[in-house]
């Protein structure tokens, strides 16, 4: 009885230690991403194993290694490390197709396994812009498309301007494991267009924030824009003078056409055309006139106008432009001071007709004011020059002056019959 008691306990010991053993023996895996064409490490590990061996399959359940034997001819897939408790494999140069779920195993009773997903992330392609294969002409409509493919996930495309984002429209397809990706931009282009550098920048994951990128110049034709400057801002006689034709064009207009009045240039021994530049060796006054510049490409014509004035030359010691003056009367300078001097001789006349009313107006108060209380016209005459209290001082004043009459010398009697005169009238009328 002693016996079967222990041998019972013996088996349940061996029975636990297997059974603990077994619960112990879980394989762990991680998943693993790559980038297309770098090489991917796979590795199982065990905690616990009595020497059972480890395994790895690809996505078709092909065994690629059990333990350190290498099971399928692949010469991309290589050992890295094989023991009890770890087994590590590498594939170089993976593909797309490489891509999906792999699975580690233990080979116990019943067999455990644990799956890893490898994911490989496509490398976009190096874009390429199409639809622009020839010059443009102003005004018309352009199109410009960016593509670029094998990309995974699907890359992201910007437009830019001369380093200013412009928007485009974005196409995403499928193409097997991998996607094509397209973005247009739509134009109408003008002459600001010409040498305007549109760039398409390929943006993805892997590629560590160094986008690819491709620059189209455009490159439109437009008509040409003329322009004449002058040497000379005051031109005058005997002077050197050069008139420059600046035109811009896409083709350049070459060569630009000089004409005096419409006809040609009346004197091409002075008149000298140097490319772009007329020159007039000495000026006098018979080079007054209008002279054009005419500039054309085969997109269309344009010209400019320039009205030449010849002025007297200066006379001696005189060097102030301002000083110069045309032959012949200036009407418009003479009418506008004839027309001020007229204006101000009216405002002269209004006025002083105004002041003289007013003063007339006064004068005739104070008289009408004097004149109330008088007795008489005399009475109302010395009222007049003062009120009534200031009268006896006046009467007074005069007596006293006719007074002084006897007294004078014979060369002031003049004097003295002014005042006798005075004495006189007022005697008359008191």
């Amino acid at each position: 009885m002693m016996l079967k008691q222990h041998l019972f306990f013996v088996l349940y010991g061996i029975c636990g230690t297997v059974i603990k053993g077994s619960q112990g023996q879980f394989p762990v895996t991680q998943n693993v991403t790559v980038v297309e064409g770098s090489t991917a490490n796979m590795t199982c590990r065990v905690d616990y194993n009595d020497n059972t061996s480890l395994q790895w399959s690809n996505p078709a359940q092909q065994t690629l290694f059990f333990g350190d034997k290498k099971a399928l001819r692949d010469n991309r897939i290589e050992l890295v490390r094989a023991s009890w408790k770890e087994l590590t494999i590498s594939i170089s140069e993976v593909t797309l197709s490489d891509e999906g779920q792999y699975t580690c195993s233990l080979f116990t009773m019943p067999v455990k396994t644990s799956k890893a997903f490898l994911t490989v992330l496509g490398v976009p392609e190096k874009p390429e812009i199409i639809g622009f294969s020839r010059p443009a002409v102003e005004g018309e409509d352009v199109t410009l498309t960016c593509i670029t493919s094998g990309s995974k996930p699907a890359a992201d495309i910007r437009w830019y301007r001369n380093d200013k984002e412009v928007q485009g429209v974005k196409e995403v397809n499928a193409t097997g494991r991998s996607f094509t990706v397209r973005s247009t931009v739509h134009l109408r282009v003008n002459r600001n267009d010409d040498g305007a550098a549109y760039t398409c920048s390929v943006e993805h994951i892997t590629l560590n924030s160094t986008p690819h990128q491709v620059t189209e110049v455009l490159e439109v034709h437009y008509a040409p824009q003329v322009e004449i400057v002058h040497s000379l801002i005051v031109p005058q006689e005997g002077q050197y003078f050069k008139l420059e034709c600046v035109s811009k064009g896409n083709p350049l207009p070459e060569p630009v056409l000089w004409t005096k009045d419409g006809g040609e240039l009346p004197d091409v021994e002075r008149m000298i055309v140097e490319g772009r530049e007329l020159i007039i060796t000495t000026l006098n006054k018979t080079d007054n006139g209008t002279y054009r510049c005419e500039a054309s490409n085969h997109i269309g014509t344009n010209s400019d106008e320039y009205v030449l004035f010849v002025y007297a030359k200066d006379l001696p010691g005189t060097t102030d432009p301002n000083a110069l003056t045309p032959h012949g009367p200036d009407h418009a300078l003479i009418g506008g001071v004839v027309a001020v001097v007229v204006f101000i001789t009216l405002c002269f006349i209004i006025v002083l007709g105004r002041y003289l009313a007013r003063h007339k107006g006064t004068y005739l108060t104070n008289e009408a004011k004097g004149a109330e209380d008088a007795p008489d016209a005399d009475t109302a005459i010395i009222n007049a020059e003062g009120n009534h209290a200031h009268a006896e001082e006046k009467k007074e004043y005069y007596q006293g002056a006719a007074r002084n009459v006897v007294h004078l010398k014979s060369e002031n009697l003049g004097f003295a019959n002014n005042y006798a005169l005075r004495e006189e009238y007022v005697r008359c009328i008191m």
